[in-house]
This record gives structure tokens, C-alpha cells and sequence, in this order.
């Protein structure tokens, strides 16, 4: 097999690096992954940026070990690279690259001071993991690498950057820097000099659009791989540089991209490490502090739901009956864990029988909670079954996404269709169904959504490399990708979506509980 026409899209991740290779039909070819892990340091969400090359290493290492295995040759090229990554956060450059402080990661919810002033200063919600709210904290407190700055970026960026030695950035990932303009392709000009003046009384030798990465659209040339970039992803020496680069995206638009959300009125549901829901719209909405407004990649508005905590919490849990199955001398990988307790959680009560869970393992902005304590509480009568308990966690994993919903729903959006990707969704039927009783609308799930990010990266890329003159992502996604994908819709019946809002008024009643563990705990 030749890879000539094959095209690569990796994304680092929350807690796993993924690399797909897609073939000239757009289907999977060979795969590679690595898991990584956050630490909270001195009171930050981090990782380490050798953490990174090295797990980036090994991922591409893997993708070699399974291009071998499969068809008896060593990956030396491939027809374009895309690398997608973790949205928002803060990487801060010297002019010789040097990281000026440890990453701060979308997950931190430090800046509220600087979100706040600068939702009013612009009239638009700016959440406090976005870059320019990391970036204007670090100016209120006065942090000393700040004269040193020369360029700020985001992971994907980032790892684009050590590839190619350009900086710039897809549009939708570059809309959790800064707000961006839909019809100029751009950042926002007007709210770029507002806050250029805010930041001159500082007296800064830099201003902000030249630290800022260049914006780029879906399918736009952003550069080839470099023999350094080359030497850098593959350390063994055998991929060759020249190859071209997709601009590099945010995980929010390769997951639209995988499930082919990226049209007017569509949306789609990213569950993990964190969850949060995105639905394109044909305008931007009015300041909604609890609502964020990005981009697809081919810069689109987008309504943005984003809560920071999903299935961390049912991890622990399902670790944890694992942990009992072995003292038991019942041998049960997770691979077996998953289905079986998922599965129970269909037979539990539809309002989880007077259980509730808060899976906060950090703070929540939907429900105002400035940290996490992972709180699990029932009422005194309540039917503690292991299907009510597995039930509730999976609840609890959609609660926040359901309560900023709801304001979109206050806001007018209308959603026709959602389809929903990441590990809440990997066991079939389960997560799926819950979704729809908690959005009260039909919920698909594509074949590939297991491995949606890498999945939709290396889309964008092959949409950068074989798309018709002038055709839009939108058709080239419908026609050429997913017409034939096979796929699955569900809806909820009366009793689950009855079910989940009792649970959920339970669940906002018992709020007071979470914000008791957070001060005493």
C-alpha cells in the first residue's frame, strides 16, 4: 500500500494522544495512541511540554508500529499532517521560545477577575480558560515573565509551530484565544483595539495581534513539514519532510468535523474529560456569561456549552469495582467494566431512585462552583441499587450540559440534530440514550465516534488537500464523507426525559451540598 494519499490527523488530548491515518476512500488505515495525564502544580492544571513531545513520540511511534504490522512497510510519508489539541489555555513564548510559566490548561478556573472585566469591556462572555482571560490575569497580577512575552498559543499551535515554524492557527481553535470575526476570518477587529488600549496603560514592549498566531480557515495553506519538524515527530528518522500542513485546529472543531456537525442549526455533543456541546448558528448571540461563542473551522458562529468535568468521575468508579473484582479473584479488564456497568445503568429508575452525584473534579461556571469535590449523596429512602447508583453518575455527567442548554433554549437556538462523540459514548445505546432524555432531542452516534478528534483532524486535512475549487467544508463533509458513514439515532422516550428532569431538579436543589464539601473539604 502507498501512503502518498493518505492523510494524518493526531490531537492531543485530555488524557490520551491519538493519531488516525485515513486512506483515499477517507477510511481508517492504521491508528497509534499514548496516554497522558494532567498535575495539579502550585495550584495549576499542567502539563509539561516535555510530557508532550514525548507522548506526541510515541503516539506517532505506535501509528508506525501498526502501519508495520498491518501491511509490512515503514510510514515514510503521508499526502498532508494535521494536529489538533486541548482548546484555550496559555502558552507564553520569549522570543527564542523559551515557556515563560508552566502551561496553563483549559481546566484552571483562575482568571475570573479577568474574564469579568473583559465580558464587559467587549460585551461578550469571555470564559475564563480562553487565552486573552489567562493573559489579562497574568497582567493584573503583574507576573514578571510579562516583558519577556513575544508569543502566546494554544497546544495545537504549539506542536504545529515545532513542525513547521509557522505560527498560526485554525480559526476555530483561534476563537478560544480571542474572539474572532466570521466574516472577515480573522480576530475580531474592533474587540482587538479595545482591549490593545486597555493593555497600553501597562506600557508592554509588545502588542497583543502581533503575539497572537495568524488566523487561518478550514483548507488553507499553513506550510510543510520541516526536517527539523520531521526529525522532531519521528526521532527513529524515517519520515521525510516537505509534507503539507493543515491549519491546526481545537478538539471542539475536529469533533465537529467527525460527526459532521459543522452546518447551520446542527450540533454536536463532546464527552470526556470534560463535555460540552456546540451548535452553529446563523448569528452571533447577545452576552450570555454562561454561553460562548467560537467558530466551526471554516468560521461559522458557534454556540458553545463547555463544562470542565464529564467522565472523570464514573473512571474512578468503574477503577474502583474493578479494584473489587480483583480482590474477588475475578479477572475483569476494562474492556469487560465498561459494558457491564453501563449496561446496568439502563435498568436503573428513571430518576435514579433519590441518588445524586457531583462528578466535579474542578470548578463548574454553569453552576458558579470555583472548585471541585467529587460528592456522591442519597436520600434517606432511596433505592441504593448498583443500576440506580451507575445511572446516577451518567446523569451527573450531564447535568451542567443540560443546565446551559437550557439557556440556549432561552436564547432562541434551535437545534435539529445532535450527534455525540467521545468515551461517554463507546459503549453502545447507553450514553446515547441518556443524552436525549437530558437535551430532549434525537441524538446520533457515528461509527467513528470512538476516535472523533484524530477522526476529524485528519478530515480537515483531507479537505485541505483533495477539496474541489470554492467547495464549502459543509458539502464536502456531507457529500464526499458521510454520505454512506453508518450511524445510529436515538430519542429518548417520555419516561427518560421525565425521569432526567426530576433527577435534575434534585440535582440543582442539592447544589448547596457541592459548595459545602468545596469550603469544608
Amino acid at each position: 500500500m502507498t501512503f502518498k494519499n493518505c492523510v494524518l490527523g493526531i490531537e492531543l488530548g485530555s488524557t490520551r494522544v491519538k493519531a488516525v491515518l485515513l486512506d483515499e476512500k477517507r477510511l481508517p488505515a492504521a491508528s497509534g495512541s499514548c496516554e497522558w495525564e494532567n498535575r495539579l502544580e502550585n495550584g495549576i492544571w499542567t502539563y509539561a511540554l516535555e510530557d508532550a513531545h514525548a507522548s506526541l513520540q510515541k503516539c506517532y511511534a505506535d501509528l508506525k508500529k501498526n502501519v508495520y504490522e498491518k501491511y509490512g512497510t515503514v510510514l515514510t510519508e503521508v499526502g498532508a499532517i494535521g494536529i489538533s489539541g486541548m482548546m484555550h489555555g496559555y502558552l507564553a513564548f520569549d522570543a527564542n521560545d523559551n515557556l515563560l510559566c508552566p502551561f496553563r490548561t483549559w481546566r484552571n478556573t483562575i482568571t475570573a477577575e479577568a474574564s469579568e472585566i473583559l465580558t464587559d469591556l467587549l460585551g461578550m462572555h469571555i470564559p475564563q480558560r480562553w487565552s486573552i482571560a489567562h493573559l489579562y490575569q497574568a497582567v493584573l497580577h503583574e507576573e514578571s515573565h510579562l516583558p519577556s512575552l513575544a508569543h502566546l498559543n494554544t497546544l495545537s499551535g504549539y506542536i504545529h509551530y515545532r513542525l513547521t515554524g509557522k505560527r498560526v492557527l485554525g480559526i476555530g481553535d483561534a476563537s478560544g484565544m480571542f474572539p474572532v470575526d466570521s466574516t472577515a476570518l480573522d480576530y475580531n477587529g474592533e474587540m482587538l483595539e479595545k482591549t490593545e488600549k486597555l493593555l497600553a496603560a501597562k506600557h508592554y514592549p509588545w502588542v497583543l495581534r502581533d503575539i497572537l498566531p495568524t488566523v487561518l480557515p478550514a483548507g488553507a495553506d499553513a506550510g510543510v513539514l520541516t526536517p527539523e519538524g520531521a526529525a522532531f515527530l519521528d526521532p527513529a528518522g524515517d519520515l521525510k519532510p516537505g509534507i503539507p500542513m493543515a491549519p491546526p485546529e481545537g478538539d471542539a472543531g475536529t469533533g465537529m468535523t467527525a460527526v459532521n456537525a459543522v452546518a447551520v442549526r446542527t450540533g454536536n455533543v463532546s464527552a470526556g474529560t470534560s463535555i460540552f456541546a456546540m451548535v452553529v448558528t446563523d448569528k452571533p448571540l447577545g452576552l450570555h456569561k454562561e454561553i460562548d461563542m467560537v467558530a466551526t473551522p471554516a468560521g461559522l458562529p458557534v454556540a458553545m456549552v463547555h463544562c470542565n468535568n464529564c467522565t472523570s468521575d464514573i473512571n474512578a468508579w468503574v477503577n474502583l469495582f474493578g479494584e473489587f473484582a480483583e480482590a474477588a479473584g475475578i479477572a475483569m479488564d476494562k474492556d469487560t467494566l465498561y459494558p457491564l456497568l453501563f449496561g446496568k445503568a439502563l435498568e436503573g429508575e428513571g430518576d435514579c431512585g433519590g441518588l445524586v452525584s457531583y462528578n466535579y473534579y474542578s470548578g463548574e461556571h454553569i453552576t458558579g462552583m470555583s472548585e471541585g469535590r467529587p460528592v456522591f449523596a442519597r436520600m434517606e429512602n432511596a433505592a441504593m441499587t448498583l443500576a440506580n447508583f451507575m445511572r446516577t453518575h451518567l446523569y451527573s455527567a450531564l447535568a451542567s450540559l443540560r443546565i446551559g442548554l437550557d439557556m440556549l433554549t432561552e436564547e432562541n437556538v434551535t437545534i435539529n440534530s445532535l450527534c455525540g462523540h467521545g468515551g461517554f459514548f463507546k459503549v453502545p445505546g447507553v450514553g446515547q440514550r441518556f443524552l436525549s432524555a437530558a437535551a430532549r432531542t434525537p441524538v446520533t452516534v457515528m461509527e467513528s465516534a470512538g476516535e472523533g478528534g484524530p477522526y476529524g483532524m485528519a478530515l480537515l486535512t483531507s479537505y485541505m488537500l483533495t477539496a474541489d475549487k470554492g467547495e464549502s467544508l459543509e458539502d464536502f463533509l456531507a457529500k464526499k464523507v458521510f454520505a454512506a458513514v453508518p450511524m445510529t439515532t436515538q430519542m429518548a422516550d417520555e419516561a427518560d426525559i421525565a425521569g432526567f428532569d426530576t433527577f435534575l431538579a434534585r440535582y440543582k436543589a442539592g447544589l448547596a451540598i457541592e459548595d459545602a464539601a468545596i469550603r469544608t473539604i
